[in-house]
Order: C-alpha cells, then sequence, then structure tokens
C-alpha cells in the first residue's frame, strides 16, 4: 500500500470530478440557489396555463393559489424537504377538489419527492414516495363523479400516471444520492492516499537526511579531534585532516541539497537520481579510513547489480553501520567489512572489535538507524540482524535480494526477520542507541 500511495499523482479529484461533469452541470453545482430557480420556473411554466385557463374559461380562481404556494414552497425544498413534500402533496388535494381536477400540485410534488430521495437513505425515500402517492391519487378520488362521468375509467388511467411519474422522480433521486456517496468515498479515498503519499515521502526524506547528517557529521568531529590532537607535532598531518574535514562538509551539503532538490519545483530539472554507490563506495571507506577508522574490506561473487536504488541501498546500510561504529565504539582496532553475493542473494557484514558498554547518556544520534537499515532491506526481500558480539564489539548482518534475478523478490516488501540477534542485558542501551 505504501508503494501504491507513493506512486500516486498529487491530483485535485475534485477538479477531476468538475471536468467529468460538464460546465452545465459544474455551473448549477456551484450555484446552487439558480437550480431552484430553475425547478420554480418549470413547475411554473406546466402549472400556470391551467390555472389560466381556469380563469378565463369558467371564472374560476382556485388554481391560482395553488401555482403561487406551489413555487413558493419548492423556493424552500433543499432546506426543509420532508416539509416541503409533505405541503405540496397535501396541497394538491384542495387544489384539485376546488378545480375539479382541472387544476394540480402534482409537478411541484415530483420536485419535491426527487429532493427528499437525493437526501435520505432509501428507506425514508420510499416511504416518502408511499405517502406522495397516497395524497396524489387520493386527490384524484375526492373529486366529484360528474368530472369524470363521460370517461369514468380516465381516474385509473391518471392515477397509473400519477404513480408512475412519483416513481421516476424517486428513482432519479435514489440514484443521484448514491452517486453523490459513491464520489464522497472517492474523495476521501484520495485524501487518505494523498497523506499516506505525503507521509511516505516525509519518511523517505527524513531517512536520507538521517544517513546524509548523521554519517557527516560523525565523520567531521572524527576529523576536527584528530586535527587538534596532531595539529602541534605534525602540522602537514593536521593540514590533510582538515582538507578531509572540508571536503566531508562539502560533499554533506551536495548530498544535502540532493534531497531537498525534490521540495523545489525549481529544481524538477536538475538530476536527482540516486546517489550512484558503486562508483562511491571506495570514497565512502576511504572517508572513514582517514576519520580513524581500520578497516579491512572482503568482496566475493560477481559485483552489485546496476539498478541504482539498489546500490543506494548497500551505499547507505554500510554508511549508517560505519557510522554507528565510528560514533559509539571504544577502542576499535579492526572493522571488518564482507560484501558477498551468490546468485540473486547480497550479503553485507559488518564487524568491529571494540570494547565496552555504552551509557545511555553518551548516545548522539536519533534512534533511527536501525530502523532504517530495516526499511531499505525490506524493500528488497531482505532482512537485519544485529547485536552485540560476546567477545566484545557489534555485529551487523543484512541479507538482500537482487531484483529481477532468477524470479528474485526484489523491490516486494520482505518477511519481518528483524532478529535482535545476541543481545544482552549489559549491552541493552548500547543496541537503541545504535
Amino acid at each position: 500500500m505504501k508503494e501504491t500511495a507513493e506512486q500516486t499523482p498529487a491530483v485535485s479529484f475534485t477538479e477531476l470530478n468538475a471536468r467529468r461533469l460538464g460546465p452545465v452541470r459544474r455551473f448549477f453545482r456551484g450555484h446552487p440557489r439558480a437550480m431552484d430557480a430553475v425547478v420554480i420556473l418549470v413547475f411554473v411554466l406546466f402549472a400556470f396555463p391551467g390555472a389560466l385557463f381556469l380563469i378565463i374559461d369558467g371564472d374560476n380562481w382556485f388554481g391560482l393559489p395553488g401555482v403561487v404556494l406551489g413555487a413558493a414552497a419548492l423556493a424552500f425544498r433543499r432546506d426543509r424537504p420532508l416539509l416541503v413534500l409533505a405541503f405540496v402533496a397535501i396541497l394538491d388535494i384542495p387544489v384539485s377538489v376546488l378545480t375539479e381536477g382541472s387544476g394540480s400540485s402534482g409537478v411541484a410534488t415530483m420536485f419535491a419527492l426527487y429532493t427528499v430521495a437525493a437526501s435520505y437513505p432509501l428507506r425514508q425515500a420510499l416511504a416518502a414516495a408511499a405517502a406522495a402517492m397516497f395524497f396524489s391519487v387520493g386527490a384524484l378520488f375526492l373529486i366529484p363523479v360528474s368530472a369524470f362521468a363521460e370517461a369514468p375509467g380516465v381516474i385509473w388511467l391518471l392515477s397509473g400516471f400519477i404513480v408512475m411519474f412519483l416513481a421516476v422522480a424517486a428513482g432519479v433521486g435514489i440514484t443521484v444520492r448514491r452517486d453523490r456517496e459513491h464520489e464522497s468515498e472517492l474523495r476521501e479515498w484520495a485524501a487518505r492516499n494523498a497523506e499516506l503519499a505525503s507521509a511516505g515521502e516525509r519518511n523517505r526524506i527524513a531517512r536520507e537526511m538521517h544517513d546524509v547528517v548523521a554519517h557527516s557529521l560523525t565523520v567531521m568531529v572524527a576529523l576536527s579531534d584528530g586535527a587538534a590532537v596532531v595539529m602541534k607535532r605534525d602540522p602537514d598531518r593536521a593540514a590533510a585532516v582538515l582538507g578531509e574535514l572540508s571536503g566531508t562538509g562539502r560533499t554533506a551539503i551536495a548530498d544535502m541539497r540532493r534531497v531537498l532538490g525534490v521540495l523545489r519545483a525549481e529544481a524538477a530539472s536538475e538530476p536527482l537520481g540516486p546517489l550512484p554507490a558503486s562508483s562511491s563506495l571506495v570514497q565512502l571507506l576511504d572517508g572513514f579510513r582517514a576519520a580513524g577508522l581500520p578497516l579491512r574490506v572482503t568482496t566475493s561473487g560477481p559485483r552489485l547489480p546496476d539498478d541504482p536504488a539498489f546500490q543506494l541501498t548497500v551505499y547507505r546500510i554500510l554508511q549508517e553501520s560505519l557510522t554507528n561504529v565510528l560514533r559509539y565504539g571504544k577502542g576499535v582496532t579492526l572493522v571488518d567489512i564482507s560484501i558477498a553475493r551468490t546468485g540473486d542473494a547480497v550479503s553485507l557484514r559488518v564487524v568491529d572489535d571494540g570494547r565496552g558498554a555504552m551509557g545511555p547518556e553518551v548516545s548522539l544520534g536519533s534512534g533511527q538507524g536501525i530502523a532504517g537499515m530495516r526499511e531499505r532491506a525490506a524493500i528488497y526481500g531482505g532482512s537485519v540482524k544485529y547485536g552485540a558480539r560476546t567477545a566484545g564489539g557489534w555485529l551487523v548482518e543484512v541479507q538482500l535480494t537482487v531484483p529481477g534475478v532468477d524470479g528474485g523478490t526484489g523491490n516486494q516488501r520482505g518477511r519481518d526477520k528483524d532478529d535482535h540477534a545476541r543481545q544482552h542485558a549489559g549491552h541493552a542501551h548500547q543496541g537503541s542507541a545504535r
């Protein structure tokens, strides 16, 4: 899920949905009162001609109040949908009776029922539709029988049409409500997805920042201490150490710019790819040697794959392991580094022979180094083992799977095999610090 979230484009779902709606629907969605005005106008266009005909032909003015009251009620359909539906449905009875079936507020009932169905859950919408049908059809049977004397079956035909039109209005409203709920779920999903992507990106940047800052500052502290020691008795050596110190600082600044560059839109044209670890591992090890670590490096098997991300993972794991030795190791006389590849498996091993346990008061790190190594190893189906050695010193063993080799499981989250090897009570603070 994390990888999916990080790959999702940061595109506003609201913007995409607005484009899908089209200009007319976008306008009315942004201006709901304009839509209300259109609904009232449509109702008046349907109902007013009949009321006007009653006035001209039979001097019956009872249809006109029905038009006025129905239009006024529809103006509040968005705020009080149930109340408006009840009002116009009941209003249909006196209007139909007083006009002997020539006048009606049935169109207003349809609009009000649609609004209720679009605003309330399915059960309430169906109950409202049944009630509206009862009042609207009941109004027909309250009309004097003389109105249908010439064609008695017309009343049943009209009843069928009323039920059909009200059912269509309710069905459209229910469909609109479901579409809106679906859009709301998609918006929530997009918001959660954006949060996951943002959190993943923050974690990635924080991990890179930790690796760059912890390594560079630790090496710079060691070099400055060394320069202070040899300043008087060997000025030339001190000058060389200070040169290393300056170079380390410049490298740290370059790495920081690389990491922070992804946060700047104007830096999009700059090369921000992963650090090519295959060409910089030698420089990394030389830097630690200059800082005073006695390294012995052993390699076996084919060279590392050309995948820059995989190379960066190896680079950062070795960097973090050696930084911890430089930062916390006491009396270190040898650091053994082993890089071995067998088929699609790469094994990294860093062992030092330091002595003595550390108290928590000397911990200089954030405690995120081991967690960062676990995350990097898990991307390539790997595991991390670490702990204090019984003979003294510290051990880190990492297993990685080369991506795309013999059906390897590279670029997949591996099983959680981070066994805390050889943890003793006397070294508990040391493990958490590293």
